[in-house]
């Protein structure tokens, strides 16, 4: 190897590094678990723990019979800051030095340390994704995907050694579809539409920028709501008490 190069590598890596560590400003769409640019719809039993919003669209359905334990906004100033946040993190993310490039790889039974991943076009999740912290809680996945990210049916993500759900960023160039029964983890922009399917679990954020959120009979918790246990529980755990704590609190009220 060329010792000119070693000085780049070397910052490239120092950069990867500090990606992985520092945070995502997501700003005031921290809350929400829901976002969307024209619609979100629901079908049956959808439960959102966080805020829910649209903009500049103001059409949101099926809720009730779905739940939200948060702030329901369609339309002005609040959805509106929300979505422009959420879109400045999608942008940051855009600009961010991949460690690894993993196109043509589906993420189902890898074992990820912290730093940026890339994929050039689609991304699959089939099976188990671990995500490993390292004993850093601070350690941050980003996942920078050019066209579509789909998980299969009962897929999963793992967190272990510290890693959490909020240090998970999927910036999605197109759509991003959870299959049936999936467990999923972190925060996704898409830059058009998402769709989470029956039975899906999110431990995260789902935020389609200009498009629309599909939900079908589907759990979305942001993790900073239950902070003190996200590293003890699986993520379908996760969901479920996340939901107690809410309506205990609001019934509290």
């Amino acid at each position: 190897m060329n010792s000119n190069y070693i000085p780049q590598i070397l910052l490239l890596a120092s950069l990867a590094s500090l990606q992985a560590s520092a945070s995502i400003f997501l700003g005031s769409a921290d809350p929400f678990g829901v976002l969307a640019g024209t619609s979100v719809t629901s079908t049956g039993t959808t439960v959102v723990n966080g805020d829910l919003g649209v903009y500049p669209g103001l059409s949101i359905t099926g809720f009730p019979p779905g739940v939200v334990n948060g702030t329901v906004v369609a339309g002005g100033s609040v959805a509106q800051q929300a979505l422009a946040d959420a879109l400045a993190a999608y942008v940051s993310l855009g600009t961010e030095i991949p460690s690894q490039n993993l196109t043509g790889s589906d993420l189902g039974g890898l074992t990820l340390g912290s730093g940026v991943r890339k994929f050039d076009a689609a991304a699959q999740l089939t099976g188990i994704l671990t995500l490993d912290g390292g004993g850093n809680s601070a350690a941050r996945f980003d996942f920078l995907i050019g066209s579509t990210l789909t998980t299969s049916v009962a897929s999963s993500i793992v967190l272990i050694n510290g890693a959490r759900a909020d240090n998970v960023y999927w910036r999605v160039g197109t759509s991003t579809t959870l299959g049936v029964g999936s467990d999923f983890a972190g925060t996704v922009l898409a830059d058009q539409s998402v769709t989470v399917n029956s039975g899906a679990q999110v431990l995260g954020r789902v935020f389609a920028i200009q498009g629309t959120a599909s939900l079908d009979a589907s759990s979305i918790t942001v993790p900073s709501a239950i902070p003190e246990v996200e590293s003890m529980l699986p993520i379908g755990g996760l969901c479920l008490v996340a939901g107690l704590m809410v309506r205990r609190s609001s019934k509290n009220r």
